[in-house]
């Protein structure tokens, strides 16, 4: 017997691809009763762009300030996406809105972030979608990957949409 689905971990990382998987987070949801989490990962600077950083903005609460900034962006983001996936619904659809239980933005890695998320909120299955990203990531996003590879529950990878046309 399959395990009882209680709770969804979608993971965004804010691309077009994001509202595919974000549609079958919130199916999944509505057939099961499971609470929704929200994460995106805002990916840490890498040490080379934390040094190019540093030399070109020498005042340490300008770089503090614009750290931050990368992260309320996002949260921003975030939020017009949700609302325009909400506007798009059937009236009878956005019910299921209410079964989100927390949308978290966070600065760090990407893999081990999500899966950190998964095991601290004891998610039943992790759901996140592809992007486009050149030859070597052409069916996978490397994060999608990491935590695939990682990951001891269940995750649902939702691919691109085909384009119409």
């Amino acid at each position: 017997m399959l395990p009882e689905i209680r709770k969804i971990l979608y993971s965004t990382d804010l691309s077009k691809g994001s509202t595919a998987a974000f549609e079958q987070a919130t199916y999944l949801a509505k057939k099961t009763g499971a609470e929704i989490h929200i994460l995106h990962v805002v990916e840490k600077l890498s040490s080379d762009a934390k040094i190019t950083f540093q030399t070109y903005v020498m005042d340490s609460k300008s770089r503090h300030d614009i750290l931050k900034e990368r992260v309320h962006r996002a949260e921003d983001k975030l939020m017009v996406r949700q609302e325009h996936f909400w506007d798009e619904l059937y009236k009878d659809e956005s019910d299921v809105r209410k079964q989100i239980k927390s949308i978290n933005v966070v600065e760090a890695y990407p893999a081990e972030t999500v899966i950190k998320y998964s095991k601290e909120l004891d998610v039943d299955i992790i759901v996140m979608g592809t992007h486009e990203k050149g030859i070597m990531h052409t069916f996978l996003g490397s994060v999608a990957k990491n935590v695939l590879n990682r990951s001891r529950i269940p995750v649902l990878i939702v691919p691109l949409p085909e384009k119409e046309g």
